[in-house]
């Protein structure tokens, strides 16, 4: 399939609240020939960035739990463990992960490696979220980080090492998908060369 097999021929405006809700009418050539239209609700959502920070050394990983309603209103608790992460806001995503790393962990790391930029939910969001691993010691502690609480933010830190985070994710225990590409990332790319 081409760009040119769809055609946006509407666009209206549901909601603007935490982000733009629009509802997207558009053409689509089908594969045999015909046209369908279709019309679906996307949230134009901003793009992110996110981090898993590891300690080769000492076999582990600092994540974080805080609350989603989203999840929440699906049926779960709501507090899941997560990777940190946080919107661009026009920022360059390495700069704006570490900022992130520092608000939401307390660690102040300096390098970042990118690993990949996927979209998170494409059949409902524009949102793309920018993966990447860093390196952590103790000593690059700087607080107890939490998040900001001016914008709601209740965040926990918790350090777990590899055998129970990897335990965790085998039984289904870690359901943020950011999270678990970065845990399995961790196992299959970094693990293997030895970081």
């Amino acid at each position: 399939m081409h760009q040119d097999s769809v055609r946006i021929v509407g666009e209206q405006l549901l909601s603007d609240d935490y982000f733009p809700l629009k509802k997207i009418a558009y053409e689509q050539r089908r594969r045999d020939g015909a046209v369908q239209h279709e019309a679906r609700e996307v949230y134009a959502s901003a793009d992110g960035a996110t981090a898993l920070l590891y300690d080769p050394v000492r076999r582990t990983v600092l994540l974080t739990r805080q609350f989603r309603i989203g999840a929440h209103v699906a049926g779960h608790h709501g507090y899941l463990l997560e990777t940190a992460a946080g919107v661009l806001d026009g920022a360059d995503p390495a700069e704006r992960v570490r900022a992130e790393i520092r608000e939401e962990t307390g660690y102040q790391v300096d390098a970042v490696a990118h690993v990949m930029t996927l979209f998170a939910s494409p059949g409902v969001s524009t949102e793309r979220v920018h993966y990447f691993v860093a390196r952590y010691t103790p000593d690059q502690r700087r607080d107890g980080g939490g998040g900001k609480q001016e914008e709601g933010e209740d965040i926990d830190v918790l350090e777990l090492g590899y055998d129970d985070v990897f335990a965790r994710l085998a039984r289904g225990e870690i359901e943020d998908v950011k999270t678990v590409v970065l845990l399995q990332y961790l196992q299959l790319q970094l693990m293997a060369r030895g970081a």
